[in-house]
């Protein structure tokens, strides 16, 4: 260059461009840090991390949500490492391997992030290995628990879900069949507007595999229109999905429960208000079906009639019981299909959704299509409107439900005792057959039923404190109510476990 003073003038300026965009990049990195950190816990982005790493134990996750300013302190919390309800599956038997394969929201020792965890029992040795850290979900929120399915050739997934939309969702699959030592991201899409994009976000997931058919899911999706707007999606292979069918998105949304039957697939679910006295998901009510027997191409109520989706409307043909008018919180826990194959649901009805007394009781009721008609009966009351169980129909057509009905040591936070119901004539009358635990330091709550359960392995749940932070244990019970706890320190990389 011809004048050397125009040179170095050029490069000290470009320099000086460099370092001050080097900063504002830095500004809005640390910016975008700082109001991350402002919103609550629950809204915070942060992505996963893929970790693939054995275990020395098994740790529940403990969570909080909504603070009270009584002496209940929270809306819900406790051990949650088995929640939602509305996360399905998260236990699986195959009888090819003689194993139950289930996943749980695990932690540290510290709970200071949400582990996506996964293990199994052997039925022919009674042993459990350590079990496998497979995602770091870098949040504490229990809503981001995982779920678990198995395709026909037995290969294993984990659906990490996402509460909202602030933070991604993944679908991972494990590298060999019926081997929980590796997952590997499956890169998923969906069809939107007939091309294909990626499937990086979903709430409360229920993910079902049909053999020869693939996998279903009904699921959630966040303003979409409505603030909680359910959904159903299929794949023939976990990887391409289908475009997404709106179930319903009435006023302010919905928690769906779903299921599969013989040739159908089934949804049951509240709706949120919207008015000036009820608005939103803490006055969630009403009690609804729908199904498709054709993998989601079309749909009708249980009497058959045909449905156009998504419902709208307060009053539709789905509609089995007005609780609205009744002023009665309805909360969805569990809907299998009876030995006819009609559908039967599982829920709790309330007075409202603080914790406490005041809001008693909360009943425990089913309602079954008799093929004409919906049947609602009650079965019995327990103290919070979190209190979750299972409900089980047998070939025999007993019905059974293992739950936290009994009163534990922290009355009107989620759970308490576990306890074995059964019913011998569907439903219309119930006698308590065992009380499964007693005597215990923490809440047991969210007693989960296994896909194709096992008798060794009937039902999985987790305990923790109701009122304030506390280590989280895990737990399985056999059918004649036999209670095993999950050891929380593992010296061998596999143990016997008894009973």
């Amino acid at each position: 260059m011809k004048n050397p003073s125009i040179f170095l003038l050029i490069l000290v300026s470009l320099v000086f461009i460099h370092c001050t965009g080097q900063k504002k990049i830095k500004a809005n990195d640390q910016q975008e840090e700082k109001d991350n950190a402002k919103l609550h816990t629950d809204l915070q982005h942060h992505e996963g991390v893929l970790i693939n790493k054995k275990m020395d134990g098994y740790r529940g996750i403990w969570y909080m949500n909504q603070p009270l300013d009584n002496e209940y302190k929270f809306k819900y919390s406790g051990g949650l490492g088995t929640y939602t309800a509305k996360h399905n599956p998260i236990a699986i038997y195959r009888k090819e391997v003689d194993k139950t394969f289930f996943c749980y929201g695990g932690t540290d020792t510290e709970n200071s992030t949400l582990y996506h965890m996964i293990s199994y029992y052997d039925h022919a040795t009674g042993e459990i290995p350590q079990p496998t850290l497979v995602l770091d979900k870098q949040t504490i929120d229990a809503h981001d628990n995982p779920i678990i399915s198995i395709d026909k050739d037995g290969y294993i997934y984990l659906f990490s879900t996402s509460h909202g939309t602030s933070r991604p969702s993944y679908i991972h699959k494990s590298l060999e069949p019926y081997n929980i030592d590796a997952f590997e991201v499956v890169d998923a899409t969906k069809l939107e507007d007939g091309k294909k994009v990626p499937l990086d976000n979903f709430s409360y997931m229920q993910t079902w595999n049909i053999p020869d058919k693939g996998f279903v899911s009904f699921f959630t999706r966040y303003n979409y229109p409505a603030d909680r707007t359910i959904c159903f999606m299929s794949s023939p292979d976990g990887e391409n999905w289908s475009e997404w069918k709106r179930i319903a998105a009435i006023k302010k949304g919905h928690y769906q429960i779903s299921a599969v039957g013989d040739g159908v697939v089934g949804s049951a679910f509240n709706f949120h208000p919207d008015t000036e006295e009820k608005m939103g998901l803490n006055w969630r009510t009403n009690l609804y079906y729908v199904e498709s027997p054709d993998l989601g191409e079309t749909w009708r109520a249980a009497d058959g009639t045909s449905l156009d989706l998504p419902l709208t409307t307060i009053e539709n043909a789905a509609l089995i019981h007005n609780y609205y008018d009744e002023d009665l919180n309805v909360y969805m826990k569990d809907i299998t299909y009876d030995k006819d194959n009609r559908p039967v649901i599982l829920y709790i009805t309330s007075k409202g959704f603080e914790a406490g007394p005041q809001n008693g009781p909360r009943t425990w009721r089913t309602a079954r299509w008799d093929g004409s008609k919906w049947l609602i009966n009650d079965v019995t009351t327990s103290d919070n409107n979190y209190d979750m169980g299972s409900l089980f129909i047998e070939e025999d057509g007993t019905w059974r439900l293992i739950a936290p009905t009994e009163v534990g040591p922290q009355p009107f936070n989620p759970g308490g005792e576990i306890a074995l119901w059964k019913s011998v004539d569907q439903g219309k009358s119930w006698t308590m057959e065992k009380q499964l635990t007693k005597d215990s330091p923490y809440n047991h709550t969210y007693a989960r039923r296994p896909i194709n359960v096992h008798p060794d392995f009937y039902a999985i749940w987790a305990d923790g404190h109701g009122r304030q932070s506390s280590e989280s244990r895990l737990f399985i019970s056999d059918k004649e109510g036999n209670v095993s706890m999950l050891p929380q320190k593992m010296d061998a990389k596999k143990i016997k476990l008894g009973k």
